[in-house]
């Protein structure tokens, strides 16, 4: 297993980079006003919140983006995201489509929409690339959930899309 599976499979590294091809297409369906988890160097948007602002004991405003870390506290982000919405904001998080995790069923099982992804995202940036060795989802968060709506997006038909 290479070093970027091995750190995929484990807490490691929990930040991996929003591919841009793909963050681009959502950004143009959705204009996101914030990063809820982003870096200087990963921002996708002009507000961001880093790990010093410890996203999780901030609010969350307007439309707002989240690729949260994938270690042990992703169920953390996904309950912030869903409260973030009952508070009135539109979240859409990419996290790995874990469907046998508790904070799937208590969290994600109650959003909006969930777009499971065709195929895996490439994740890192430079010569750092791989294929994530688990599958991804979009969940949408948004005040009035009721009963998700799931759909597909093909993964490769968006990459060549946005090229």
């Amino acid at each position: 297993m290479s070093r970027i599976h091995e750190g995929m499979f484990t807490s490691e590294r929990q930040d991996w980079a929003t591919p841009q091809a793909f963050f681009d297409l959502v950004h143009a369906e959705f204009g996101f006003t914030l990063d809820a988890a982003a870096s200087p160097d990963s921002a996708k948007v002009d507000r961001y919140y880093t790990e010093a602002d410890d996203a999780l004991t901030k609010p969350w405003y307007g439309v707002v983006w989240c690729n949260p870390p994938y270690g042990r506290q992703i169920g953390a982000w996904v309950q912030k995201g869903f409260e973030e919405a009952r508070r009135g904001s539109e979240v859409v998080m990419l996290i790995p489509a874990r469907t046998d995790t508790g904070y799937w069923h208590d969290y994600v099982m109650r959003a909006s929409e969930v777009r499971l992804i065709r195929g895996r995202l490439v994740f890192g940036t430079g010569e750092a690339t791989s294929n994530a060795p688990f599958p991804s989802a979009l969940v949408v968060f948004r005040r009035t959930s009721r009963v998700p709506r799931f759909t597909s997006m093909d993964r490769a038909r968006l990459t060549r899309r946005a090229a």
